[in-house]
């Protein structure tokens, strides 16, 4: 059995533009590994480039940049949310500091080819299996922060916007070796780095959805909990899925409350399942993660309370209906659990929809 592994560029073109250590990894692009477990499944690399990203949406209609087979994995680049080289410079981050393909991202994608959203995600990438009604599982295996800097800013979009009329924004020193960000003069950030957004395409009738509101298709959930990992459900809506990235955070406190994080430029390694429809299954209708140690429900809505009860519904709907490692609870079993030992927490406040999380440690369930 064998592991193929393909890469959409020549090492030659891939050195220029990639951090050493994702380098090494895509140099062995279109060799053949031998794998007692690989059962062909396929590795990739995706790079960010004028016609590998989707500017500022997730769209049922977007042309997929790569095609792979469940259980194939996908190292993808992608830009920070800090803006045009420009820009960063202007706010003192040295023009070496700045990888060449953002320029040209810039540079080349056509304005026609931008927004509704601001975000520049990488993809969409269709998982030929996918199909509505089925969940795909993301499994988050590596995060690697590609730059020596993050920036924050507020906007009129922060939560307390009134109280900041004149937007503001600051560059923060990161320290990829000791991971930990110099905020200020004896203010040290320890760095979690996740990716702000992850999801697929809404249904054909929601149109070009702008990249801002998470939603059931998941998008810019803004949650922290996603770290290296970490995995994700999310309900397929159209046939491939169409998975997009992007929106690199080196940290991230919940709720978000400026509208930015620590902002900078991430590769990630993902693994992507197909877990198909089966009659009789409970079906899931928001997405849900898991972490080593949590099972996280998710919600999103304009109004904070009606996230809150999407949450927590969730998080009944699993213990109850979905739960497969554990015996499952009644509905009112798992209602009570939640308010005794599980955690309802604000994701974020800023995106249009805001998003709360609940979390249930697994350490609670100690039987067989």
């Amino acid at each position: 059995m064998y592991q193929l592994v393909v890469c959409l560029y020549p090492p030659h073109a891939v050195q220029k533009i990639m951090p050493p250590a994702l380098f090494r990894s895509a140099a062995v692009c279109a060799a053949t590994l031998l794998s007692p477990l690989a059962l062909a499944q396929q590795t990739h690399t995706l790079l960010a480039t004028p016609t590998t990203v989707a500017w500022g949406y997730y769209w049922s209609q977007a042309k997929p940049v790569l095609s792979i087979a469940s259980g194939d994995t996908v190292t993808i680049q992608t830009l920070s949310t800090c803006g045009q080289p420009s820009r960063l410079e202007a706010r003192g981050i040295p023009a070496a500091d700045i990888p060449d393909y953002v320029r040209t991202i810039y540079d080349k994608v056509p304005a026609a080819d931008r927004g509704p959203g601001g975000h520049i995600l990488t993809g969409p990438i269709a998982i030929a299996e996918a199909e509505p009604g089925d969940v795909l599982e993301v499994r988050i295996q590596k995060i690697h922060i590609d730059v020596p800097w993050a920036c924050n800013g507020t906007s009129k979009n922060g939560f307390l916007a009134k109280d900041f009329p004149n937007n503001f924004s600051k560059t923060i020193p990161l320290d990829l070796k000791k991971m930990t960000a110099a905020f200020s003069p004896g203010i040290t950030i320890p760095l979690h780095p996740f990716f702000g957004s992850m999801g697929i395409a809404p249904p054909e009738a929601a149109g070009k959805l702008n990249s801002a509101p998470p939603g059931t298709h998941a998008g810019n959930m803004d949650n922290k909990e996603l770290v290296e990992g970490t995995t994700l459900f999310i309900p397929v809506q159209i046939k491939g899925a169409l998975f997009e990235a992007g929106d690199g955070h080196a940290g991230q406190g919940n709720g978000e409350v400026d509208i930015t994080a620590l902002e900078t430029q991430l590769t990630g390694t993902f693994q992507f399942i197909v877990h198909k429809k089966k009659d009789g299954d409970s079906p899931l209708l928001w997405p849900r993660a898991e972490t080593p140690t949590q099972y996280i429900s998710m919600g999103f809505d304009e109004d904070l309370t009606k996230a809150t009860e999407i949450s927590v519904r969730n998080m009944i709907t699993f213990l109850s209906e979905q739960m497969s490692d554990h015996p499952r609870l009644t509905r009112e079993e798992a209602y009570a659990l939640i308010s005794v030992a599980c955690d309802v927490d604000i994701t974020q406040l800023v995106d249009g929809n805001k998003g709360v999380h609940t979390m249930c440690p697994k350490s609670l369930f100690t039987g067989k």
